[in-house]
C-alpha cells in the first residue's frame, strides 16, 4: 500500500511520462470531442484533488494490508489448455485476466502478470495472489483484448512478454482508438484498433468493440485521449462479453438492444468503496448483478477483485457481498458465480 509520500513521488514520476500524441478524431460522433473521448452517458473523472483526498482519509481507516489475504490457487491442467483447441473453456488468471478457449483459439483478455499494476516495480499496488496461470503455462494467444490504457489493464511487461515468446509475432491485438500507437512504439504491428460498434473478423469469430461507462488516463496529460471499451466475441454457437473495467449507466441496457441474449459475461465485482470516489468508474456488487440481468447473460463470471488492493473495501469482500445480493435478488449462484484465481471453467 502506497504512503503519502509514495503518491507524491508517483505524481511526480508521472508527470516526466511520454504523452500520447494528439490525433483528431471525428466529432461528428457523440463519443468523440476535440480534444479525446467521452461517455454516452454523462460521467464525472475523479479529480486530482479527489484523490488526494480520498488517499488523506484512509490514512485514518483499518484496512487490512495485502499480507492479511490468502487465495489459494487451483489445480488446472496448464498441458490440457495448452493442447485444446474442442472444448470451450475458461480460466480466470486474476484481476481482468482471463483466458477463454472458443472456437479453436485462445484469446486473452487483459493480461497483467507483473508483481505490481503499476508504471515502476518498486511502488504501487502489489499482487495479493500470483497469476493463476505463469506465462510459460499459457497456450499459443491467438487474440488479446484490451479494455482500456489504465495500469492494471494495460502492462507494459506483460504485453512484451506475450508478443516475444514464441509465436507472439502472431498474435493479434484488439484495442480502443487511439492505443494502436502505444503498441507501435513496442515494435507490435499486429494491432487492430476499433470504435465503439465497430467489428473486425477473425478465423471465423466476430470481434465487436462496445461502449463501457469509464475513462482513460495513462499519465497526468492523457486523460480520455484514447478510447475505452467491452469486447464481444461472437462465434457460429457462442458469443462472450467482456467488461474490463466499468461503472454503471443505461448503456448496458443499450448492449443488450444491439446484441440480445449473451452465453457468457464477464464483469466487475470489486474495488467499489468509497462510493463518493469510486461510484462513477467501478460498479458495485449490485450494479454487477444489475448488469447481469439488463444484458440478459445466461451465465456470468465475477471478475477486477482479489488481485490488487486499488480502494478501501476488504480484498476478499466483493464475493460475499455479491452472493448475498443474490439471494434477494433472486439470481442463482449456478448463473452468476466467481471462480478462485486459476480455475478453468468448461463452457460446452
Amino acid at each position: 500500500m502506497m504512503g503519502f509520500k509514495r503518491v507524491i513521488l508517483f505524481f511526480m514520476a508521472m508527470l516526466m511520462i511520454q504523452t500520447c500524441a494528439a490525433q483528431p478524431v471525428d466529432v461528428t460522433k457523440k463519443h468523440h470531442t476535440r480534444s479525446g473521448f467521452k461517455n454516452v452517458y454523462p460521467f464525472t473523472s475523479p479529480s486530482s484533488i479527489d484523490f488526494l483526498k480520498w488517499r488523506w482519509q484512509r490514512k485514518s481507516k483499518d484496512i487490512p494490508d495485502i499480507e492479511s489475504y490468502h487465495f489459494p490457487l487451483a489445480e488446472n491442467d496448464s498441458v490440457f489448455l495448452k493442447t485444446n483447441r474442442e472444448k470451450k473453456t475458461i480460466t480466470w488468471i486474476g484481476h481482468s485476466t482471463l483466458l477463454l478457449q472458443v472456437g479453436g483459439l485462445n484469446i486473452l483478455t487483459d493480461p497483467i502478470f507483473s508483481e505490481r499494476a503499476s508504471p515502476f516495480q518498486w511502488t504501487g499496488p502489489k499482487r495479493a495472489a500470483p497469476p493463476g496461470l505463469k506465462l510459460e503455462d499459457l497456450p499459443p494467444i491467438d487474440i488479446v483484448l484490451i479494455s482500456h490504457d489504465h495500469y492494471d489493464h494495460l502492462d507494459k511487461t506483460s504485453i512484451k512478454h506475450l508478443f516475444e515468446r514464441p509465436g507472439g509475432k502472431k498474435t493479434r491485438f484488439y484495442v480502443p482508438l487511439k492505443l494502436k500507437s502505444w503498441f507501435e512504439d513496442l515494435d507490435i504491428k499486429n494491432v487492430v484498433e476499433l470504435d465503439w460498434w465497430d467489428h473486425s473478423l477473425y478465423n471465423g469469430l466476430k470481434v465487436h468493440a462496445v461502449p463501457i461507462h469509464h475513462w482513460s488516463k495513462r499519465n497526468l496529460f492523457s486523460e480520455n485521449k484514447s478510447l475505452w471499451a467491452g469486447w464481444e466475441i461472437k462465434s457460429i454457437d457462442f458469443n462472450f462479453f467482456f467488461i474490463g473495467d466499468t461503472g454503471y449507466s443505461p448503456v448496458f441496457k443499450d448492449i443488450a438492444t444491439k446484441l440480445g441474449p449473451i452465453d457468457l459475461c464477464a464483469i466487475p465485482i470489486g474495488a467499489y468503496e468509497p462510493r463518493w470516489f469510486m461510484s462513477a468508474q467501478h460498479v458495485s456488487p449490485k450494479e454487477s448483478l444489475i448488469i447481469h440481468q439488463e444484458l440478459k447473460c445466461k451465465k456470468s463470471i465475477g471478475i477486477h477483485w482479489g488481485t490488487f488492493i486499488l480502494t478501501d473495501e476488504p480484498l476478499d469482500e466483493p464475493p460475499r457481498k455479491l452472493k448475498e445480493l443474490q439471494l434477494s435478488m433472486g439470481i442463482s449462484e449456478r448463473t452468476f458465480s466467481v471462480l478462485q484465481h486459476g480455475e478453468t471453467l468448461g463452457l460446452d
